[in-house]
């Protein structure tokens, strides 16, 4: 196994990040079921991937031997990350919701990521995704109850672009409620634990 998780919170788990101390302990719980394997993990709280703004736009669409060296340096991040997730065969996404969405620090990582003619195409039959052959599995940390629900927009959000970009092999896992007071948060979490343990056994 090639495993890259991409821990998507803006805080650090020694800071509260829950769905980054979730994404860590399904890594380990895939890793110790699959000896041998290795893991890269990508901290978005501690390094985070630049936005996509104007300047970025600019360097990609400058032809490779015109770019300036601060345009190449710039293009060369979002090489590394799409480098990162062609390696992976697993992807663990550590997806906390902030205001209903996800934190912008993972869609920087999915804007890097997302390249027509790399990790995409298009296609007289449409778009095709070239991220074929994975496994990803989504944990998803939210102060609320909002599973199944129409203020959910991340889960139709990421089976939307995974798919597009070939990965359909998708699980989730809840860890919801985390805000309603202790005992809430501890039947999360032990849900979510109880989900990565059937996950992770039965592969």
């Amino acid at each position: 196994m090639k495993l890259l998780q991409i821990n998507g919170s803006a805080r650090r788990v020694e800071q509260g990040a829950i769905s980054t101390l979730l994404a860590n302990e399904l890594s380990a719980a895939l890793l110790a079921a699959h000896p041998g394997s290795r893991a890269t993990v990508r901290d978005l709280a501690v390094q985070p991937h630049p936005m996509l703004d104007e300047a970025a736009l600019s360097a990609l669409f400058t032809p490779a031997e015109q770019r300036s060296p601060a345009q190449a340096a710039r293009v060369t991040l979002d090489d590394l990350a799409i480098e990162e997730i062609q390696a992976a065969d697993t992807l663990v996404l550590g997806v906390p919701m902030y205001n209903f969405g996800i934190s912008s620090q993972l869609k920087n990582w999915f804007d890097a990521i997302a390249r027509a003619r790399v990790t995409f195409r298009y296609t007289a039959h449409g778009a095709e995704g070239l991220l074929t052959g994975k496994t990803v599995y989504a944990v998803l940390a939210r102060g609320g109850i909002h599973r199944d629900q129409p203020s959910d927009t991340i889960v139709p959000y990421l089976r939307t672009l995974l798919d597009f970009l070939g990965m359909t092999d998708v699980h989730f896992i809840y860890a919801e409620g985390l805000a309603l007071g202790p005992e809430a948060q501890a039947k999360a979490l032990a849900e979510a634990r109880a989900e990565i343990a059937r996950l992770t056994t039965a592969r």
